[in-house]
């Protein structure tokens, strides 16, 4: 893994001549995004539901270009495995935007079952092999660990949920970053991106 040293990084956010002059822009992004992820976590049945039957559109249409894709490379040896993905995607879409909650619920079954044996892995390497900071990773394992067991317990409630508030955490906490960069720009000293 490359290391390298703060001083060798020369890219400061606040060099960008109009970061400074536009920080309210930035800070508006913020205030708008960690407004949007509340209002997603508050209606997280909505957005859960949403975001399944978008995904489902998304894996449709990319069923669609494998499909052509496949055909217009018909004498291509991998015919046979392009038109199978296709198909699979084909599938899948469909399922996904015309049954998302039974979509939401499998979706959610394997987001536990990933949350569990990630953070078994992160628990266990960092116990093996005790590199610097191994107690940060291990207690992120641990976390990860017990959200995945905290899901599969509410499951398969928990599956008309935990995508949308998952979404509305995630735009509440890119929206904070956004506030704060924003903050730092206006000051003139923005953290070194």
């Amino acid at each position: 893994m490359p290391s390298f040293e703060r001083n060798q990084l020369t890219n400061y956010f606040n060099e960008i001549p109009d970061a400074k002059k536009n920080w309210s822009w930035f800070f508006a992004l913020g205030l708008l995004l960690v407004l949007l992820g509340v209002g997603v976590a508050g209606s997280a049945y909505y957005a859960t539901i949403f975001s399944v039957f978008l995904l489902g559109i998304f894996l449709f249409s990319a069923g669609i270009v494998q499909f052509v894709q496949g055909f217009l490379a018909r004498k291509w040896s991998g015919l046979f495995l392009s038109l199978l993905l296709g198909a699979l995607y084909l599938i899948t879409g469909f399922l996904c935007f015309t049954k998302p909650a039974a979509a939401a619920v499998s979706i959610t079954l394997w987001i536990a079952a990933l949350c569990m044996v990630a953070g078994l892995f992160r628990m266990i390497s960092a116990l093996l092999l005790r590199f610097d900071q191994w107690g940060w990773v291990f207690f992120n394992g641990a976390i990860t660990f017990v959200l995945g067991m905290l899901i599969y317990a509410d499951w398969p409630v928990s599956g008309l949920w935990v995508i949308g508030t998952f979404v509305g955490v995630d735009l509440i906490l890119a929206g904070w970053t956004w506030i704060l960069l924003a903050l730092k720009a206006r000051k003139g000293n923005a953290y070194r991106v």
